[in-house]
């Protein structure tokens, strides 16, 4: 039914037949090219040995480690030692440590890696989140507020990179602000997570579905006229912006006269005044890549194994765009991500949705056959697509982004000689938990709180798949990561009740 209103759609109506907002969010969406900055650099390599982090990275970690840790560890601390029954002796070591009494470079340096899962994920993770947040009056009288303030990093992926996109964006609200938004929310503004509305059927009523898909594909005809491939990606970016982005609310999420988050850029959250004064744990949201130069032989056996552990994973944070793993080693800057070379720069590509999307990007498993592809839930954004964007040759299943590593690593990099990276969900090597960017050993993270919201049993729990795919992928790169010991199959996790403790 969708499908045949959709190719209704196609034949009545003649394109282009956008609003002005669709225009103007289509405008918004689309990549900006000039000529580069004065001194501009698009590549930072750094020794796979020997990690080095980004000047900006740097920075804001020693001065949210100076002027935002102390209090945020001390807090915690009393947050702790007022939850504690009389009788409990708290060792006095631990105290000096998070107390301080070693001095600031000596606080424990925590990371927190929310996992993938789709909206069960967020929300899952969002609990948490609030259960350790020092803004939650209950959750400080239990003694587990205040080490959300008091961590480094914040990791997410897929469903937990929608949750840690979406929080940081914002301006780091509480949790119950973020989900439950604003409902006078105005234009570029945060209005909530609207999980009462479908991402991709957000009506009973097929001809509202219909139009909204052909508003999702119209508002990436910008790009597509930039020069940019458009992809499944671009217009699932669209759709998860209206839940995920500011400038939505729960009263305007089918009003084509809103922008919908177009325009908002990831390097533009540098800007922030939460970021500005260092409030937030520093965010890295990750991807994984696909390439016709992978090792298939190299695929886990876990369910939710798609490509193989020793292809690249990329990460996006707010300063850079890169991988650590020692094939590669190389970031470029997340502000000009998408430019075509040495001398023209893109600005506008990092679009925050975009990169929500690229995370999430679990439509090549639909793409087993080209039946099955249209008959899969994008089926009908795919047939949109190929009818208002005509790419031949376009792989649509996938993320692309221009390769900023164009000629890099030759000897190690498997595609160094691509012009386009291809990149989908991040836990599709079988890690659903973005551990990974926290074993950098430049960061010197000690503490790992992982988030593991994945249903890989029955009654909906976790069976340690990723933990496990975490063990053997920092094995596979010894010189890179060390991790600790887990047990090497599900059903010691299980046995022992692992994800259930």
């Amino acid at each position: 039914m969708l499908r045949l209103l959709v190719l209704s759609l196609l034949a009545l109506s003649p394109w282009p037949v956008q609003v002005a907002a669709q225009a103007a969010a289509a405008v918004a969406y689309a990549p900006s090219l000039a000529p580069c900055p004065p001194g501009t650099s698009l590549l930072r390599e750094t020794d796979p040995q020997h990690q080095s982090l980004s000047s900006g990275e740097s920075a804001y970690i020693a001065a949210r480690q100076t002027n935002v840790l102390p209090k945020a560890w001390s807090n915690y601390l009393d947050a702790v030692l007022f939850s504690l029954a009389e009788s409990v002796v708290f060792p006095d070591y631990v105290s000096d440590i998070i107390g301080g009494s070693h001095g600031v470079p000596n606080l424990p340096t925590l990371g927190i890696a929310t996992s993938g899962g789709g909206y069960r994920a967020a929300i899952f993770g969002a609990g948490v989140l609030n259960t350790i947040d020092g803004r939650n009056t209950t959750s400080v009288l239990a003694g587990t507020g205040g080490l959300l303030q008091a961590a480094t990093y914040l990791a997410g992926l897929s469903g937990g990179g929608w949750l840690v996109g979406s929080l940081i964006q914002a301006d780091f609200p509480t949790l119950p602000n973020l989900i439950f938004g604003n409902l006078t929310a105005s234009e570029n503004t945060w209005g909530g997570w609207n999980t009462q509305t479908d991402v991709l059927e957000p009506s009973s009523n097929a001809t509202v579905v219909a139009d909204y898909l052909v508003d999702l594909v119209e508002e990436t005809l910008g790009k597509h006229a930039a020069g940019f491939p458009v992809t499944i990606a671009d217009v699932w970016g669209r759709a998860l912006s209206r839940h995920f982005v500011n400038g939505t609310n729960s009263v305007n999420i089918l009003d084509d006269t809103f922008t919908h988050g177009a325009g908002l850029t990831f390097s533009s959250i540098a800007n922030l005044p939460s970021f500005v004064s260092h409030e937030q744990p520093f965010p890295i949201i990750l991807a994984e890549s696909q390439s016709v130069h992978q090792n298939d032989t190299l695929i886990l056996n876990l369910s939710s194994a798609a490509v193989p552990i020793s292809n690249p994973k990329y990460e996006f944070n707010v300063f850079e765009f890169g991988s650590f793993d020692p094939m590669l080693s190389a970031f470029t800057p997340m502000k000009f991500l998408g430019s075509p070379n040495k001398s023209v720069c893109a600005t506008g590509f990092d679009q925050i949705c975009f990169v929500e999307s690229v995370t999430s990007e679990l439509f090549n498993g639909d793409n087993t056959s080209t039946a099955a592809f249209l008959s899969s839930p994008v089926g009908p954004v795919i047939e949109l697509m190929q009818a208002l964007v005509p790419e031949p040759g376009v792989e649509l299943d996938v993320a692309l982004v221009p390769n900023p590593f164009f000629g890099v690593a030759p000897e190690t990099f498997l595609d160094t000689n691509e012009t386009l990276l291809s990149l989908v969900d991040g836990g599709e090597d079988g890690e659903v938990i973005p551990i990974q960017p926290l074993l950098v050993k430049a960061r010197g993270v000690d503490v790992i709180v992982a988030i593991d919201a994945a249903s890989d049993t029955e009654d909906n729990f976790s069976d340690g798949s990723s933990m496990i795919g975490t063990q053997i992928r920092a094995a596979f790169f010894p010189a890179s990561y060390s991790f600790p010991h887990v047990p090497a199959n599900q059903s010691v996790f299980l046995a022992q009740g692992l994800t259930k403790r």
